[in-house]
C-alpha cells in the first residue's frame, strides 16, 4: 500500500511550521511535499534591518532543504487547484509546468501587499513583503542620499532626502525608525552641500502609531520616532502619488522620490479561485483549521479565517505569531486525519505580547503584558527574535555585534531594479526578471543588457527600447536592426558602430559559410556538395570541420568540445540583440511551442533560455533567399545533437582552447 501524500502550498510562518511538525510526527509514514517559489523561509520581522544595512539578506533566509528533514521541496508557484481531482498545478521558476497529486492539502500561501484605489500608488510606490523589496529600498535610499549630496539645487536635494512611509503598523513603524538612523549615519560621514538633513515621514489614517497593539507600546514608539526627527502624521494619508511627489489628504504637497507602502496585507489571490466560502478574502475554516465539507483540505496562516475561540464571533488577526501557531495545530490535525498521529484539537491561543524593534538600543515590548521600553526592551526584543528564528541564530548575533562596533557599509549594489518589485504583485517574494511577459510594458533590463527589455529612467542611456522579442523587428539603433539616423554625425559609414558594417566584420554581412551569411554548400538553402549524402557541411557549420582562422567565432568549436545541431535544427535564425536569449529571438510562429507558459497575473513569466549569446559575438541574420529543404540526416559518425553553446572551455583540434558562448 502506498503512503499518503501531504502537499503544503507555501513556506511562510504557517507552512514552514506545518512541514517541520509533520516531519517529526509522520516519521516516514507519509510523503510530505512542500511547494514554494523560493528555497528559503523568510523571517519577516527582521526584514527592516536588511533594508537598513544591519543584517545581510541570507541571515533572515533559512534554508528549507537544510532544516526540513524528510520533506521534499518543489520549487514552483501554485496557479490552480483541482479540488475534485485532488491535484495542484504549479509553474516552476524557469517556466516549466507540473502537477502534484495529494491526499491531504494544506493551503498556507500567505499574503501580498494590500492595494487601495489611490491614483498613482500602484505605479510609484513599493511594498515591503519580501527580500527583493528590502534590497531595492536599501539601494534606492542610498542612491537618493548620494544624489542629494551632489545636487546644487536645494529643491532637488530636499526632494531626494524626503522619504514617505504610509502605514504606521508594525512594519511601517520599524521601516521609518531604522531608515532615519541609516540616512543620518550616511549624512554624518558625507555632509550635504546645502546643509540639509534627511527627512522621514510616517503617515496613517489611524489615530495613533501601532493602532492594533497596546496603547503603551504605541506611546513608546511614537516618542522614539519623534526624538529621532521622524515626521509622524496621524489621521493623514496619500491622496495622489506622482513621480515627483505625493499629495496628502490634508492638502499638503510633499516633493519626494520615495514612497514606501506598508498599509497592510491581503490574502494570496490563489484562494479566491477555489469557489469556497470566504471571509474578507480569507478561506473560512473551522477551529480545527479544516475547510467544512472538504475533509482533505486544511488552511492556516494569512489565507485562513480561523475562529478566535477567546473572542466569539471574531477571527484571529493576520500576524506572524498566529500563523506560527496555526502551523503546529494544523500539522497535528492533518496527522490525526490520516491515523498516524494523536487526536485532533482546536486552535486556541494566548496572547504572549509583542515586540517592536526601533533600531539601536531602542525598542517597545510588552512580554506577558509587562510594558517595557529603552535598552531593556531592546534586549528582550533581540532575544525573542533569536529564540523564534528556526536557524541562522549565530550569524544574526554576529551581524548585530559587528554593527555595534563597526560603521555600516552604505553602498548600492544595483541588484534589484524598480520595475522588478512592483507593488501589485501576486508573489512579492520573487523579483521579476528580464524576458518574462509579466514584467509589464516598461520592463527594463539591467545595465549589463538583459534580454529584450528597456532600461528605466535611472538606468542605461538611450531612448526607444530595443525590440528583441519573438516575432518583432529589432529597434533602430540596436544590434541587428537599422541604425538610428538621429545619432551624432548623421548616418554612420559602413563598418562603424551603428552603421552598415562591412562584409566579414562583426555585425556586418557575413561572408559565405559564416553564421547568418549566404549558405555554403551543404547548408539549408545552399547547393549540396557532391561527395556526401545531402552535401558536405561547410567549415564552421554544425556537423562540419571547425574553422581554423576564427578562434572564438560562433560555430568554430572543435568536434571534441561542443555538441552540434542536426540538419533539422540548422535553419537560419532571426537577428537579435546582444544579451538576448536564443529562445527569445525565435520567431513566434516556430513549429515547436514553448512549454513554459506562465500565468499572466503572477510574476513568474515564461521560461527564458538559461544561456545567452556573448555580447561580443556577431548576431546571425537571415539569408537572402528562402530556406530550402535541409536535406537528409547527417552521417552516423556525427556527434549527438545538442545546443550550440559549449558548457565550458572547448578544446580545439587545430589550435589552443577557446571559451564557448556564455
Amino acid at each position: 500500500m502506498s503512503r499518503p501524500r501531504i502537499v503544503i502550498v507555501g513556506a511562510g510562518f504557517a507552512g514552514y511550521r506545518t512541514a517541520r511538525t509533520l516531519s517529526r510526527l509522520t516519521r516516514h509514514q507519509a510523503d510530505i511535499v512542500l511547494l514554494n517559489p523560493t528555497d528559503y523561509f523568510l523571517y519577516l520581522p527582521l526584514l527592516p534591518q536588511v533594508a537598513a544595512g544591519i543584517l545581510e539578506p541570507r541571515r533572515v533566509s533559512v534554508s528549507l532543504s537544510g532544516t526540513l528533514p524528510r520533506v521534499r521541496l518543489v520549487l514552483g508557484e501554485a496557479d490552480g487547484i483541482d479540488l475534485d481531482g485532488r491535484t495542484v498545478h504549479y509553474t516552476d521558476p524557469e517556466g516549466g509546468e507540473g502537477t502534484l497529486r495529494y491526499d491531504r492539502l494544506v493551503l498556507a500561501a500567505g499574503s501580498v501587499n494590500k492595494l487601495l484605489p489611490i491614483p498613482g500608488v500602484a505605479e510609484h510606490a513599493h511594498g515591503f513583503r519580501g527580500l527583493p523589496e528590502a534590497l531595492y529600498l536599501r539601494d534606492h535610499v542610498t542612491r537618493q542620499v548620494e544624489l542629494a549630496a551632489a545636487a546644487d539645487d536645494r529643491a532637488e536635494c530636499a526632494a531626494r532626502c524626503t522619504f514617505v512611509v504610509v502605514g504606521a503598523g508594525y512594519t511601517g513603524t520599524e521601516v521609518a525608525a531604522h531608515g532615519q538612523m541609516y540616512t543620518d549615519a550616511q549624512v554624518r560621514r558625507h555632509p550635504m552641500r546645502t546643509g540639509m538633513r534627511p527627512r522621514w515621514m510616517l503617515l496613517d489614517v489611524a489615530e495613533r502609531v501601532l493602532p492594533e497593539m497596546d496603547e503603551r507600546l504605541s506611546r513608546t514608539a511614537e516618542r522614539v520616532l519623534r526624538q529621532r526627527g521622524v515626521d509622524v502624521r496621524m489621521g493623514t494619508s496619500v491622496k495622489e502619488a506622482t513621480h515627483d511627489g505625493v499629495l496628502l489628504t490634508d492638502g499638503t504637497t510633499v516633493d519626494t522620490r520615495t514612497l514606501v507602502w506598508c498599509v497592510g496585507v491581503r490574502p494570496d489571490p490563489l484562494v479566491e479561485s477555489l469557489g469556497l466560502p470566504m471571509e474578507r478574502g480569507r478561506l473560512l475554516v473551522d477551529p480545527y483549521l479544516q475547510v467544512p465539507g472538504r475533509p482533505e483540505l486544511f488552511a492556516c496562516g494569512d489565507v485562513a479565517a480561523v475562529p478566535d475561540l477567546t473572542k466569539p464571533g471574531q477571527y484571529t488577526p493576520m500576524t506572524a505569531q498566529h500563523a506560527w501557531r496555526h502551523g503546529k495545530v494544523c500539522a497535528e490535525n492533518v496527522a490525526a486525519s490520516l491515523g498516524i498521529g494523536g487526536q485532533r484539537r482546536a486552535y486556541r491561543h494566548r496572547d504572549m505580547g509583542f515586540v517592536v524593534d526601533l533600531g539601536g538600543a531602542k525598542a517597545a515590548a510588552n512580554p506577558l503584558g509587562v510594558p517595557m521600553s529603552g535598552p531593556a526592551a531592546g534586549a528582550v526584543t533581540r532575544g525573542y527574535h533569536l529564540a523564534a528564528m528556526p536557524g541562522n541564530r549565530v550569524r544574526v548575533a554576529a551581524d548585530w555585534l559587528l554593527d555595534a562596533v563597526l560603521p555600516r557599509q552604505a553602498v548600492q549594489l544595483g541588484l534589484v531594479r524598480s520595475w522588478s518589485v512592483p507593488l501589485e504583485s501576486a508573489s512579492p517574494e520573487v523579483a521579476r526578471v528580464p524576458g518574462r511577459p509579466d514584467a509589464g510594458p516598461a520592463g527594463p533590463a539591467e545595465s549589463a543588457g538583459g534580454p529584450g527589455r528597456t532600461e528605466p529612467a535611472e538606468g542605461r542611456r538611450g531612448g526607444e527600447p530595443a525590440k528583441a522579442r519573438p516575432g518583432e523587428e529589432p529597434a533602430k539603433g540596436q544590434p541587428g536592426g537599422e541604425s538610428a539616423r538621429s545619432q551624432p554625425g548623421g548616418e554612420p559609414a559602413k563598418g562603424q558602430p551603428g552603421g552598415e558594417p562591412a562584409k566579414g566584420q562583426p555585425g556586418g554581412e557575413p561572408a559565405k559559410g559564416q553564421p547568418g551569411g549566404e549558405p555554403a554548400k551543404g547548408q539549408p538553402g545552399g547547393e549540396p556538395a557532391k561527395s556526401q549524402p545531402g552535401g558536405e557541411p561547410a567549415k564552421a557549420q554544425p556537423g562540419g570541420e571547425p574553422a581554423r582562422k576564427h578562434p572564438g567565432r560562433p560555430g568554430a568549436d572543435g568536434a571534441s568540445g561542443e555538441r552540434h545541431r542536426t540538419s533539422e535544427s540548422a535553419r537560419p535564425r532571426p537577428a537579435h540583440a546582444p544579451g538576448t536569449s536564443r529562445k527569445a529571438a525565435e520567431p513566434s510562429a516556430a513549429p515547436k511551442p514553448s512549454t513554459g507558459a506562465r500565468r499572466s497575473e503572477a510574476p513568474g513569466g515564461t521560461r527564458s533560455s538559461g544561456r545567452t549569446r556573448s555580447p561580443g559575438a556577431p548576431a546571425p541574420t537571415r539569408s537572402a533567399g528562402p530556406p530550402a529543404d535541409p536535406g537528409p540526416e547527417p552521417p552516423p559518425n556525427q556527434p549527438p545533437p545538442g545546443p550550440d553553446i559549449a558548457p565550458g572551455p572547448v578544446k580545439r583540434t587545430d589550435g589552443p582552447a577557446v571559451e564557448g558562448d556564455s
